[in-house]
């Protein structure tokens, strides 16, 4: 089989590609080769609200308890809240089950090290060989050997208290808070509340197949129209999993994750407290982003997609603030992950201290228009490699010359080829955007 990580774990259609039986083997083989350090492992487990993460957290669990190892089920929590659980409970290692932003049926299965960090290539290599390993390295335990499953039952006090330690109170906010029917539908308004926000929740009753549907940081058409009715300060929205973080301003402008980078970054600058006085961004991130923070004299460092890439760069480095467009933004300060609960307080706290209203922080950063259009294909690596695709990005490139950039990529998590141009015309970029995607479409 080819590899059976992604840039975001182990993902696929809950049932279809993703089935129990690959969950109760990944189980074993994570485990087994998280563990190796430890005389008796432990290791944490959590999910999003979609309806397939019961089913994939029974087999992960027995899977992980027949090589010997003990599960501590949370449930429901945020992925960076099982990545904060995972590096301060003296565990082994951290399981998260979601597919974060995708629809319902979709999931995945992620794994921390001990650490709270995201797995290097190596170790995912590693427990990928286990998995397709016909042997079995380990020992059968039986009797009291096996492993047991503990229930944590105060996790989500401890990963709100964890955020409220980072900030300090911020009364007079006004909030409207889409949770996206996932992971954050109940820490997020509990967090904003207990420091003094006033909070209007929206999306934040998961039914199991509500998940990211016509919500969260990914259509945020709910969110603007609520800031307005509501007459709110501002809007905030996560994805499924609450690894992200989108704004709307109090005038029902998006704020995205290029925008609340540059406000973060330049309230730390001027604090003197934005480590190496870098940003660390991907090559997704908009040219007015590159261009406000090279005006404010602050250094930029740019990845491939992806927010793996962004943390390596972060700890190559020194810095400690980086992210996606996308609003997968890392705080590395206070957690080992992208962590939207954690992102919205860093940016609440920046509006109250400075007080001027969102639209007003944002206009520090003038973005150059930017089309992106998603389009699905069968085999990814032969659709980016194809003569005739390449080609075309050529002649686009050469279109916009000095005056923008084209992207083209493959996406990380899903079946898409993503085309992005940015430029001065937004027409013409739907137009050269669109010549592209053509071109993708008749080699499909």
């Amino acid at each position: 089989m080819g590899r059976l990580f992604g840039t975001d774990g182990v993902r696929g259609i809950a049932n279809q590609e993703l089935t129990p039986n690959i969950a109760f083997r990944l189980g074993q083989a994570g485990a087994y080769v998280l563990s190796k350090e430890h005389p008796h492992p432990r290791i944490i487990i959590g999910k999003d609200t979609r309806i397939s993460g019961d089913m994939l957290e029974a087999a992960l669990i027995a899977g992980i308890c027949s090589v010997g190892a003990d599960v501590l089920r949370v449930g429901v929590l945020p992925t960076p809240g099982i990545a904060f659980l995972t590096r301060t409970m003296d565990v082994s290692a951290g399981v998260v089950i979601s597919a974060s932003h995708n629809p319902v049926q979709d999931n995945g299965i992620k794994f921390f090290s001990s650490t709270g960090f995201k797995l290097p290539d190596a170790i995912e290599d590693e427990i990928q060989a286990v998995f397709e390993s016909e042997e079995k390295p380990w020992d059968v335990p039986i009797g009291g050997e096996v492993g047991r499953v503990i229930e944590i039952r105060d996790a989500e006090r401890r990963y709100i208290d964890f955020l409220k330690s980072t900030v300090g109170r911020l009364e007079g906010l006004r909030i409207v808070l889409d949770t996206a029917n996932g992971a954050a539908s109940r820490v997020g308004p509990m967090l904003l509340e207990e420091l003094g926000v006033e909070v209007i929740p929206i999306c934040n009753h998961p039914d199991g197949v509500n998940i990211n549907a016509g919500c969260g940081s990914t259509h945020p058409a709910a969110l603007q129209k609520a800031v307005l009715e509501h007459k709110a300060d501002l809007g905030l929205a996560n994805d499924g999993d609450a690894d992200r973080l989108i704004a709307v301003d109090e005038n029902g402008k998006v704020v995205d994750g290029d925008f609340i980078m540059l406000i973060c970054a330049l309230a730390l600058k001027a604090k003197g407290k934005l480590a190496e006085n870098a940003l660390v961004v991907t090559v997704m991130s908009n040219l007015g982003l590159k261009i406000a923070l090279k005006k404010a004299g602050i250094d930029v460092h740019e990845t491939q997609v992806g927010d793996r890439y962004v943390m390596e760069e972060l700890l190559r480095s020194g810095a400690k603030l980086g992210g996606e467009q996308s609003g997968h933004i890392i705080f590395l300060d206070h957690n080992t992950t992208g962590d939207g609960l954690l992102t919205a307080i860093q940016l609440l706290t920046v509006i109250k201290e400075q007080g001027k209203p969102l639209g007003t922080l944002a206009s520090q950063m003038q973005r150059l228009p930017q089309v992106l259009i998603n389009t699905r294909v069968e085999d990814k690596e032969k659709s980016m490699n194809h003569p005739v695709l390449l080609e075309k990005v050529e002649e686009v490139r050469a279109a916009l010359g000095d005056n923008g950039r084209i992207l083209v990529r493959p996406s990380g998590t899903e079946p898409l080829v993503r085309v992005m141009v940015e430029g001065p015309d937004q027409e013409h970029l739907k137009v050269l955007a669109q010549s592209v995607v053509e071109v993708i479409q008749k080699l499909v």
